[in-house]
């Protein structure tokens, strides 16, 4: 690993940051560190970067321990949440600000400083002040900063934090594209979720100055290892009488659920009626062949069997959400959230619905595991 963190901890006064934090990182890797405020996520950029010292613990970068080394020897660049610019600096002297300080040339900070503009896509606003930019295009020119002194390491805390969500989203793909170019080890702090899974190569996931989850994207959001991130990743509802389901069975009181909107199917009574009728209308099949015979038996008793877990839901309410209707709905005592296109047409409160619940998180202590609504077991089904 080209990173490492072993067995970190920081204390202020009583208050325990970072709890025995662990993990590695290889080079060239783009790392999400996600958390709710309060998680740790920033304690540990900035132990990383040599601005607060752990009590306990290593930090280790390249295979050397930098435990003793000041921010400056680390070779680390820094993007703060707040750009950090120098207000009386025009943009020149603000990326040229690290080179005079190694005491570089005037040609070579020449040279790094356009090269540096045209990375960043600003070329040409070398004489401006930070005032005179807009909020991207200033933390597009904190990026360039940070890697004027070529680092070996590059730390950014919430880069996109005070940026309106536009431009936050045109941003995120050019910092993927830029760190790609550059090539150089990147750690960036977020509790934007969307920000971490769409951009990361991996994310690490703080909670409470622990470490919950190592993984990529995708591992992380499928498979969550723990009950905080089943219910922190993703637009997670919890069930606490899920057995109340159907296709669900409660095995003891402890246990509760976690469902997602991709989890919820959400139709109506019509959709229902013509599916069955499709799959049950076997006469026009009749000529086909064997195999084509069999195989629709067997999708009209796997349907049958998913169509008998269908629940009769109630919409409480319907909210816009750009292509989507997000919709909640009361199964009983329980309520769910889906989600429908807008081609579907617009759902209304009080409408009464059909709604499955394909699968769920069950949660049991420290132990979490993704069930299937029991329809869907291939195990439940005989095929005649």
């Amino acid at each position: 690993m080209y990173i490492e963190l072993e067995h970190i901890s920081k204390y202020f006064g009583t208050f325990k940051a970072s709890d025995d934090v662990s993990f590695g990182i290889e080079k060239g890797k783009l790392v999400g560190l996600l958390g709710p405020s309060g998680s740790g996520k920033t304690t540990i950029l900035r132990m990383l970067a040599g601005l607060e010292k752990q009590d306990e613990g290593d930090v280790i970068i390249d295979g050397k321990n930098v435990n003793a080394l000041t921010p400056d020897q680390r070779k680390i660049g820094f993007v703060f949440q707040s750009y950090a610019l120098f207000p009386y600096m025009t943009v020149y002297d603000n990326i040229a600000y690290g080179l005079k300080v190694q005491k570089r040339d005037k040609k070579f900070i020449k040279n790094r400083v356009h090269e540096l503009l045209d990375l960043v896509g600003l070329p040409g606003v070398e004489k401006r002040y930070p005032n005179q930019l807009s909020g991207g295009q200033r933390q597009r020119i904190a990026l360039a900063r940070a890697l004027a002194p070529q680092p070996e390491v590059l730390l950014l805390d919430e880069p996109f934090a005070a940026i309106d969500a536009k431009v936050r989203k045109e941003l995120r793909t050019w910092l993927r594209e830029t760190i790609d170019k550059v090539g150089i080890t990147s750690i960036f702090v977020t509790h934007d979720q969307d920000e971490a899974i769409e951009i990361a190569d991996e994310i690490i996931i703080t909670n409470k100055g622990r470490i919950e989850q190592v993984g990529n994207p995708v591992d992380i959001y499928e498979n969550p290892r723990t009950p905080f991130v089943a219910q922190f990743i993703g637009q997670s509802a919890v069930i606490k009488d899920f057995g109340k389901l159907k296709g669900f069975e409660k095995e003891n009181d402890s246990q509760y659920g976690v469902i997602r909107p991709e989890f919820v199917e959400i139709s109506d009574s019509t959709d229902q009626i013509r599916r069955n009728e499709n799959f049950t209308n076997k006469d026009e099949f009749s000529q086909a062949s064997v195999d084509k015979s069999n195989a629709l038996e067997n999708e009209i008793i796997a349907n049958t069997a998913a169509d008998s877990a269908y629940e009769d839901g109630i919409i409480e309410e319907v909210l816009f959400r750009g292509n989507t209707y997000e919709i909640k709905v009361r199964i009983g005592d329980i309520t769910v959230t889906g989600k429908t296109s807008v081609s579907t047409g617009k759902r209304t409160r009080g409408e009464h619905i059909k709604v499955l619940i394909k699968q769920l998180y069950i949660i049991e202590g420290e132990h979490t595991q993704i069930v299937k609504n029991k329809a869907f077991d291939d195990s439940q089904i005989y095929y005649i």
